[in-house]
């Protein structure tokens, strides 16, 4: 789980395309990639931008320029740099008086959209609940959703009966699954659904409204649509729960202690469930689906890991820095201008920090379009960095490592169920996750 997918929306950038060359701009020479491809593999052409220029300006499809940061170090310092600032509110103004038309979200307050002191406040009144004491209770509770989903793949219908070319031609089980839609999702939807004491049965409703928030696929009518269906239903939940005097120990009477307090609004109760529903499993399904594929690409990792399940911790950083599931960071803009590595980013101008690009900057990581499992450094960016670095960093690491150790060790033998060239990418420019994958399973 990270806060860095947030329900902040980011101009729609499907297909990026390089800005004229103008006095006060680097010059981008990479040619303009299709759309399709950029989402298969964004890395060619991340790995252009890095060589080519410290900073390279792109536009939305909406028309609004954007300044794109790619190499490592000059990342890692904008991440703690207070003049890149995320308050959503002055950014959709300045959006405004560029361009028509640009949704930047500002429908959802929460923290990540915020700036100091609001974001302050805001991350004070949920970050003991993600601390590493009360991450770690978490544990039995993950382990069980987990073996659960298991057993409900070993139960697939589509299950049939293959035969080993052994002497005596054992019979093996496989069946062919959407690890996406019967795995993936599913477990860190339900994690967030007992975090905050929200009904189970109304995944695939938090997953719609995710998919409209994070992606908006240039609807912003949808946009703003699921933003209301989610902030009626919060808030008529929230609102059964003080008539029935209902108080379990979950977030959401938490948040709802806050707001007695004085401390939240109903707009910034609405906005932190947001944040945490959505961030909550977006990034984590996403890793899930990206680590397993990338599994199945390189066996030799694959019986690496498998030989011994306590790699896993070290794995899951890999899998983080490899296909990071958050290619961008949430727009920023600046508040003065910023030199960077001798390119002058003016004021009041929107910039998309690369993680991905980041995470596989060839003068940070040695070999770094490799998956090396084992590799000594972790020190990657997948988290963000600064007062808006993941909160859930921890859970969704231990979902990770749950997930990915149970998995192996149940079905062994999986293969990819397609072709390749035949999978299914989030069409967003910010996410970096997988809409289907078919695997056969085997024990």
């Amino acid at each position: 789980m990270t806060t860095a997918t947030a329900a902040t929306a980011a101009p729609r950038t499907n297909s990026p395309r390089p800005d004229k060359h103008r006095p006060e701009q680097p010059e981008t020479t990479q040619p303009r990639p299709n759309p399709p491809t950029f989402l298969s593999d964004p890395y060619p052409t991340l790995a252009r931008m890095r060589q080519s220029a410290p900073v390279s300006v792109l536009h939305s499809d909406g028309g609004l320029r954007l300044w794109i940061i790619p190499r490592y170090a000059d990342v890692r310092a904008a991440l703690f740099d207070r003049r890149f600032a995320q308050d959503a509110r002055r950014a959709q103004a300045l959006a405004d008086s560029r361009v028509e038309g640009v949704n930047l979200g500002t429908e959802i307050t929460h923290m990540l959209s915020s700036d100091p002191p609001d974001h302050t406040r805001l991350r004070r009144v949920v970050q003991a609940a993600f601390s590493r004491k009360r991450v770690e209770a978490m544990r039995p509770m993950v382990e069980r959703i987990t073996l659960e989903l298991l057993d409900g793949l070993d139960a697939a219908p589509a299950r049939h009966t293959t035969r080993t070319a052994t002497a005596t031609a054992t019979a093996t089980a496989t069946a062919t699954v959407d690890l996406i839609r019967d795995f993936a999702f599913p477990l860190p939807i339900l994690v967030v659904c007992e975090l905050l004491g929200f009904p189970p049965e109304d995944r695939d409703l938090y997953r719609k409204w995710s998919t409209a928030i994070v992606t908006q696929e240039g609807d912003h009518a949808a946009f703003r649509r699921a933003v209301q269906e989610m902030g009626a239903y919060v808030l008529a939940l929230a609102d059964r729960r003080i008539r029935r005097n209902d108080r379990p120990a979950d977030l959401l009477t938490e948040l709802l202690a806050a707001r007695e307090r004085g401390e939240l609004t109903d707009d910034e109760i609405v906005g932190m469930v947001a944040l945490l529903l959505i961030g909550g499993h977006e990034t984590t399904v996403n890793l899930l689906g990206t680590s397993c594929l990338a599994l199945l690409r390189d066996p030799g990792q694959a019986a690496w890991l498998r030989a011994d399940p306590t790699r896993m911790p070290r794995a899951v950083e890999e899998f983080l820095r490899y296909d990071s599931p958050i290619c961008m960071a949430t727009t920023r803009f600046t508040t003065e201008p910023v030199d960077i590595g001798g390119v002058k980013i003016p004021q009041d101008e929107f910039v998309l920090l690369s993680l991905g690009a980041a995470n596989r900057d060839p003068a940070r990581f040695q070999d770094p379009d490799r998956l090396i499992l084992d590799r000594p450094d972790a020190g990657h960016l997948a988290f963000g960095g600064g007062i808006h670095r993941c909160l859930g960093a921890l859970l969704g690491k231990l979902e990770t490592e749950i997930a990915l150790t149970a998995l192996l060790a149940r079905f062994p033998g999986t293969t990819l169920a397609c072709q390749e060239r035949d999978l299914r990418w989030r069409n967003t420019m910010m996410l970096r996750g997988l809409e289907t994958l078919p695997l056969t399973l085997r024990h």
